[in-house]
């Protein structure tokens, strides 16, 4: 049972690796991906301060491969 376990959870790694290869990018939890954001007090609309109004964030996934493949390039030099 434990194996099972072990296993679907190297599956389930091993997945999500491959979607933040694939696809990096994601929405923004802010601003739900448009880039806008609506103004407290009337209808003006701004910006998304944490997408930089792009609508995307880099995934946390994405993230580590980046900062992995960084520390492999400066320790191969």
């Amino acid at each position: 049972m434990t194996g099972l376990l072990c296993l679907a959870l190297v599956l389930i790694t091993l997945g999500y690796a491959l979607g933040c290869w694939i696809w990096p990018f994601s929405a923004c939890r802010r601003c739900h991906g448009t880039g806008k954001r609506r103004s407290p007090f009337g209808r003006a609309f701004g910006l998304c301060r944490r997408c930089h109004g792009d609508g995307r964030r880099l995934r946390i996934g994405r993230r580590v491969i980046n900062s992995l493949r960084e520390l492999h390039d400066k320790g191969t030099r």
